[in-house]
């Protein structure tokens, strides 16, 4: 806890009371918003950085404040492209040990209507880029181009091998850099346009030590192009509307989260391990994914997913189907995904890709994926779409959370018969712990679904946990008497503190 004395012979600067009118719509006993900024800001830079930022949703007041606290204004840059030299020298000269408090990043005021632009960088080596304040009502369609150029983690390549060995056994004689300068591992770029794509463009080059990059809401981009992208782990996309086509060529890439709407998606993984290694993590061998399509497909639209390797003397293709459209076929994207642990599947998506000749039935372990946590969206519960859900958990046989959301907003697929000629009878999951499930809109719809899943605990009592309007949560209990013969066993109770034994999938709040 720290406490704030007040100086009587210091005089405070406290921002007049009609420039900031959210100071007149305060809570009156809210005693702490009523201090004046200075105190504020004070307060703000003995937090962590990302405290520090989570002020920003207190009330409308404190929504810039944290900025004024940690960044430094810059009013003599006028461009974008000065502004991101500008970025690269404050990374370049960050001094993680002997760094001042509130010197987290900068602000630039660009001319000629462009805005300002936002760049951050935390205690985790993550550096932001937002420019959100230049929105623009009509935006420009433009593509991006990200040719990366990063030195790849894993040293078991020819290429790397004498350093590798050279690195276990003689460490000290391999050149480092000073502790104390920053390493960029974390890129986000928020709200890029057809004014700085270029500017980003150069940028990104600059971080040879980045592993993971997070692109969002940027209206206008069309196509993104990322490339040589040998040492990156973890690619983010997020909420691009106008978004057409996503072509990514790497080597390490672990986690690919997408939300939007179902592009073009074309991925090239390489692999040069040296040959006496059995094993290694080239490639595109995801363990985390979410393919978050609930907003659609466009017209054209394909998942192209090739590996080439070594071994393989060519491109081992993700495809091994004699399918019309191997590149819209279930059976690409499910070697795709076979290794991914975390997984965000919208039932749409499934249905359209489905291969006939994908089994239904459990006894087909080259099929089987490795998800242990499957977050299932839908738009609605009747008897076809549960009927998907049930087949596509016949290839999760080690399923242990399912969390599975009704989005009234969804894409709603017709029907395509898929799944209504037999009734799908749920095998039993080993190792599933709990169900939750969110937006039905009654009880009755609620037992439904919970009627054709208790089967998928087997002999275990069944933990099914329904979240219908915020934080209320319901717990599906056995009730000890019948009111009525034949009656459903079951029922959903109100129930406190679920959510600390049993946690939310891990893309529901990305």
């Amino acid at each position: 806890m720290y406490i704030w004395k007040h100086d009587q012979e210091k005089s405070y600067k406290h921002v007049d009371v009609p420039k900031r009118s959210a100071k007149n719509n305060m809570d009156p006993n809210d005693f702490i918003s009523h201090l004046p900024d200075d105190i504020l800001h004070h307060i703000i830079s003995l937090l962590p950085f990302k405290s520090a930022v989570r002020t920003s949703f207190l009330s409308t007041h404190w929504k810039h404040l944290w900025k004024e606290a940690l960044l430094d204004s810059v009013h003599d840059v006028i461009t974008i492209e000065a502004a991101i030299t500008a970025i690269t020298s404050f990374v370049d000269d960050f001094d993680t040990r002997h760094r001042p408090r509130n010197k987290w990043g900068l602000i630039f005021e660009l001319g000629h209507g462009r805005g300002s632009l936002v760049a951050s960088i935390s205690s985790n080596s993550s550096l932001k880029l937002d420019f959100s304040a230049g929105k623009q009502e009509f935006p420009m369609p433009f593509d991006l181009f990200l040719k990366l150029n990063l030195a790849p983690p894993n040293r078991l390549s020819r290429r790397y091998m004498f350093d590798w060995l050279l690195e276990e056994n003689h460490p000290s004689q391999r050149e480092q850099p000073p502790s104390n300068t920053m390493r960029v591992k974390s890129l986000h770029l928020i709200s890029v346009s057809h004014l700085s794509n270029m500017a980003v463009s150069s940028l990104v080059p600059k971080l040879p030590f980045l592993r993971s990059l997070t692109i969002a809401k940027c209206n206008g981009l069309q196509s993104l192009q990322i490339k040589e992208a040998k040492g990156l782990r973890k690619l983010v996309v997020l909420d691009c509307p106008h978004l057409q086509s996503l072509s990514f060529e790497g080597s390490s890439l672990k986690s690919f989260r997408y939300r939007g709407n179902l592009v073009s998606f074309r991925f090239r993984g390489k692999c040069n391990c040296f040959p006496l290694i059995r094993f290694c993590e080239c490639g595109l061998l995801l363990d985390d994914a979410m393919i978050d399509i609930r907003q659609g497909a466009l017209t054209q639209w394909t998942w192209d997913f090739e590996i080439e390797t070594p071994f393989s003397r060519g491109l081992r293709k993700g495809n091994h189907c004699d399918c019309a459209n191997k590149y819209k076929c279930f059976n690409s994207i499910l070697r795709s995904i076979k290794d991914v642990q975390s997984l965000t599947m919208c039932r749409w998506f499934y249905e359209t890709t489905m291969c006939r000749k994908l089994p239904f039935s459990s006894r087909c372990p080259e099929y089987y994926l490795s998800v242990l946590e499957l977050w299932w969206i839908d738009c609605s519960m009747e008897r076809e779409s549960i009927n998907a859900l049930l087949c596509f958990l016949k290839l999760c046989p080690n399923l242990k959370r399912l969390n599975i959301t009704l989005d009234p907003k969804c894409y709603n697929l017709p029907s395509t018969g898929k799944f209504s000629t037999s009734v799908i009878v749920p095998d039993k999951l080993d190792d599933l712990k709990v169900v939750k499930i969110e937006g039905f809109a009654n009880e009755e719809k609620e037992n439904f679904m919970a009627r054709r899943l208790i089967p998928l605990f087997g002999e275990k009592n069944p933990v099914i946990i329904s979240k219908p309007n915020g934080k209320c949560l319901k717990h599906l209990v056995k009730m000890a008497k019948l009111e009525k013969k034949g009656k459903y066993p079951y029922k959903f109770e109100m129930v406190e503190n679920v959510d600390e034994n049993f946690p939310d999938h891990v893309h529901i709040n990305i």
